[in-house]
């Protein structure tokens, strides 16, 4: 069956070959026909045979010279026979085609049977998709219907849990203990009367009229029972030997939602629970400091009185006035600072325990006992403070609560200083004093800036009126009073000395230019003293030494003092160099007296004249008197130097000042003597110069 369609495929491409043939070359190669066509124009031939020359089978007729029609009919049989081949394929293979026919008919009938059920199958399918769509939308609607649902359930739940009074409620508010229990039942009831209160479709509602009466009922009675907790703890606080701070840290801030409570639904109640803790605290730390005073005040040690000044005698502070106390001129304390400069060392040291310290029967200068009272009043302000902040969320409250014992510590204060001489103890207080700011600053606790500023501003003027008593002492001094016929330093100036000295250690790290201002009017004042002392002596040399002295003493004090000494040093230094000149040339015209004068009175050698040259009679008299006597001299000097300078260092360095000076008169004598005619006659008497350095070296070593 499979050859029939082959050879018809055959027969027609052999068909379409020849047909093809023929419509390229015609009738050419029939030989019958070319008689015919001879007239026929060969025009455009040879252009088609070009075209054809690539076709196999017209190439294959053209080299081998075939005729068209031979191979035409040759072809015609060849398909013929393939014709003839195919039919009897086809009738070998029958009764297969037959069985194929059968298997493709029982095939239609399956494929027809199962178009039927695909064809129900999809019918139940499009069904069934309707139905989920319906389904679906169900599910959706019931979805949202839930979604509503529930928004509506929360809502109504929360409004029933925010407005609803739970008995448990009621049992704790009105029976329960001030306790952590009834402090969460108190927020809770808080929450339900800002919710009462606040939402305005609540007032709305039918069942706030069931609920407000009795929440209101709850408020009153937690308002009562809050107010009697809280003025009952606020009463403990007044029990003798109550620790303050620790009742408020451990007790009172536990309970600080009670005042919370109060002030948002009872701000009435609020404020006089606000004043019961104002006045309570007020009274009771104003006890605590007036009761701190008292016993601070036995453990003050005076230090000075009205007469303790600079340029006052000493037999004016003697045993009589000064009550059995030591006399002022023994006193250094009063005008040195000494180891009460410790006192800063210790200002965040805790404040003294009086009863300790009177146990061990120990006194102390004001200053200490200031010291601690500030100490207490910042520790006990800064504790203050931050609980009232805390507790009541008030910083104002600081101030009516310290209004009290700010006024009791002002009431000691303005007593003392009223009656305070002491300007180094002064000057510590106002050091103290700008201390406890700092401290005051690092906690970042502003509450006593003005009552610090006020104690600051009271302690300057105080420290100017007492410094200008002493300034004024010395000016107006009596100095036939004060005078002593002794070279030795002069009391007077040991005060100033060490009061300066003190003034100055206590301003080196602050640098105060009015209290510089002060201590240069006050050496003034002292330095016009001395040198009134100073001339109260006959002869010229003891007011020397006596300067020298004093001014020696105060050069060491201030050094001693471990300060630079500013100012005041500085200038001493230099009246104390030109005084130990002024000392030497005395002491030297006391023993060579000639010969100085001899040496002074010469020109120089350049600019005399022959008339003013000396000669041997003139210097022989001055070079045997200093041989004689140079030793002898020196040694008395010596022993006046020993027995006129307290300061042993003091006086060896004029000592030595003053035999390099005769060395130098005594160099330039032997120079003049070594240019007079005849002089070389002396020789024999003049001193080596070598003899005379033995000499000042041996004092040297001595010193």
């Amino acid at each position: 069956m499979d050859a029939a369609p082959a050879a018809a495929a055959e027969a027609h491409d052999g068909k379409r070959e020849r047909f093809d043939l023929g419509v390229l070359v015609g009738d050419l190669a029939l030989d019958e026909d070319v008689a015919s066509d001879e007239d026929e124009s060969l025009e455009g031939l040879r252009q088609e045979l070009d075209d054809c020359k690539d076709d196999e089978e017209v190439a294959n007729i053209l080299a081998n010279g075939i005729k068209l029609r031979d191979y035409t009919k040759g072809v015609e049989n060849n398909i013929r026979q393939i014709e003839l081949d195919s039919i009897q394929d086809y009738i070998g293979e029958s009764e297969n085609l037959v069985s194929l026919h059968d298997q493709i008919r029982d095939c239609d009938n399956i494929l027809s049977q199962m178009e039927t059920v695909l064809t129900g199958f999809q019918t139940e399918i499009g069904s069934i998709s309707s139905e989920i769509k319906v389904l679906q939308e169900k599910s959706m609607d019931m979805g949202l219907k839930l979604k509503n649902r529930k928004a509506a359930e929360s809502k109504l739940s929360k409004f029933v849990e925010d407005i609803i009074v739970p008995p448990r409620m009621i049992d704790i508010i009105v029976d329960g203990e001030v306790n952590d229990e009834y402090m969460k039942t108190l927020e809770t009831l808080s929450r339900k009367i800002k919710f009462i209160e606040v939402d305005a479709m609540v007032k709305s509602s039918k069942a706030l009229k069931d609920v407000q009466p009795e929440v209101e009922r709850l408020r009153q009675k937690a308002v009562s029972k809050i107010f009697e907790f809280v003025i009952q703890k606020f009463y403990a606080l007044r029990k003798p030997k109550t620790n303050i701070q620790i009742l408020q840290q451990s007790v009172l801030l536990k309970y600080k939602y009670t005042i919370v409570f109060l002030k948002e639904h009872a701000k009435e109640i609020y404020a006089e629970v606000r004043a019961a803790y104002i006045d309570t605290m007020n009274k009771v730390l104003s006890a605590h400091f007036r009761a701190y005073i008292q016993a601070l005040e036995k453990l003050q040690l005076d230090i000075a009185t009205s007469t303790d000044l600079l340029g006052v005698e000493t037999r004016s502070t003697g045993f009589l006035f000064s009550m059995g106390k030591e006399s002022l001129k023994t006193r250094s304390s009063v005008f040195a600072l000494g180891e009460r400069i410790n006192i800063l060392k210790e200002i965040d040291q805790p404040a003294l325990i009086p009863h300790i310290a009177e146990a061990k029967s120990q006194k102390y200068p004001y200053e200490v006992l200031f010291r601690s009272l500030q100490k207490l009043l910042i520790d006990t302000a800064t504790s203050e403070y931050l609980f009232s902040d805390d507790f009541f969320g008030e910083e104002s409250l600081f101030n009516d609560i310290f209004a009290g014992p700010i006024q009791v510590v002002d009431e000691h204060f303005n007593a003392v200083l009223l009656n305070c001489y002491d300007a180094i103890g002064i000057m510590l207080m106002i050091r103290i004093i700008h201390q406890h700011q700092l401290i005051m600053f690092k906690r970042r606790i502003p509450c006593l800036d003005s009552y610090l500023d006020k104690v600051n501003l009271s302690l300057w003027p105080r420290f100017k009126m007492v410094f200008d008593l002493h300034l004024n002492s010395l000016r107006n001094a009596n100095v036939k009073t004060l005078w002593e016929d002794d070279v030795h330093p002069h009391y007077v100036m040991r005060r100033y000395a060490e009061f300066t000295a003190s003034l100055v250690h206590l301003n080196v790290e602050y640098g105060d230019g009015q209290l510089d201002l002060n201590l240069e009017r006050l050496r003034m004042a002292v330095e016009e003293l001395l040198v009134k002392l100073a001339k109260m002596f006959p002869k010229q040399k003891l007011q020397t030494v006596f300067l020298i002295n004093n001014y020696d003493l105060t050069i060491s004090i201030l050094k001693e003092a471990g300060t630079e000494g500013g100012k005041a040093q500085v200038h001493f230094e230099e009246v104390l160099k030109s005084n130990i000149a002024v000392y030497v040339e005395e002491l030297l015209l006391e023993h060579f007296s000639d010969l100085i004068k001899f040496v002074k009175s010469r020109p120089s050698e350049d600019t005399a004249s022959s008339s003013d040259k000396a000669s041997v009679s003139d210097v022989e008299p001055l070079v045997k008197d200093f041989a004689g006597r140079w030793k002898a001299a020196i040694e008395l000097m010596h022993k006046d130097v020993i027995t006129s300078f307290s300061n042993f260092l003091c006086g060896m360095e004029i000592l030595k000042a003053a035999l390099t000076q005769l060395l130098l008169y005594y160099t330039r004598l032997t120079e003049c003597v070594k240019k007079i005619n005849g002089g070389s006659a002396l020789n024999k008497d003049l001193v080596s110069i070598s003899s005379i350095l033995y000499e000042i070296k041996k004092y040297s070593r001595t010193f």
